[in-house]
């Protein structure tokens, strides 16, 4: 399992920071959008995440995590562009983790999990990252399970959502949803906004499904909501 660093992103949405892409084999199982409408499956980021997943680009853990150390104090930067934190497909590799989290000291380091935190010791690793600097944000396929995952009080939350709804509106459970500024922004990106790297943040951040894949993004969502 290989992990890619691009030093200078040169996606829009994005913008011009650190992102990396990790191995296909790193996503949960449990992961609905897994080769079903994930927004990484087609495009030319298909063809990188492919070529990384294939052993073609990336490098091994620890050469990953020293570039990652060697980054600017203060650098923002994104964790999987793809793919998600390192497992076995439903428990997060804690010592990998700590490790990205030891790495990422100083630094503005944020990425997202589909990693259930019902599992194993996954809610503890994911608290911990959260607390030391290193944010991850639970990531939901439906309003229900963000309001779910927000309660649990270990780390931010995000979801998928459909196109077409109001920009900030309230959740089931009564918890406030911001639309990503980027998904319709063109002057904003995630190396203005960094919303999503904010650990302590009360509102879920909702992403509009996109893609070519969306339709199936979109299914997914619905299907969550029965």
């Amino acid at each position: 399992m290989l992990t890619h660093l691009t030093i200078k992103s040169s996606n829009v949405k994005t913008g011009p920071i650190p992102v990396s892409t990790s191995s296909f084999n790193n996503c949960p199982t449990n992961c609905g959008l897994k080769n079903n409408g994930c927004y990484a499956g087609s495009g030319p980021l298909a063809l990188h995440w492919r070529k990384v997943t294939e052993g073609e680009r990336g490098s091994q853990w620890p050469e990953f995590t020293a570039s990652i150390a060697s980054l600017p104090d203060n650098q923002l930067w994104r964790h999987n562009q793809a793919g998600d934190i390192a497992g076995d497909g439903k428990k997060i590799d804690g010592h990998k983790l700590t490790e990205l989290v030891m790495a990422s000291k100083g630094k503005r380091g944020f990425t997202y999990t589909h990693y259930l935190p019902s599992v194993g010791h996954n809610a503890q690793y994911i608290l911990l990252a959260n607390k030391h600097g290193f944010t991850v944000n639970l990531s939901a396929e439906s309003f229900e399970q963000a309001d779910e995952f927000k309660s649990l009080n270990i780390g931010p939350v995000v979801t998928i959502m459909p196109e077409g709804l109001p920009k900030t509106f309230k959740t089931p459970a009564g918890n406030t949803l911001v639309t990503c500024p980027a998904t319709y922004r063109d002057d904003i990106s995630c190396a203005t906004c960094a919303l999503c790297q904010k650990a302590d943040r009360t509102t879920i951040v909702g992403f509009p499904v996109h893609g070519t894949s969306k339709k199936k993004a979109n299914a997914v969502f619905m299907m969550k909501q029965i």
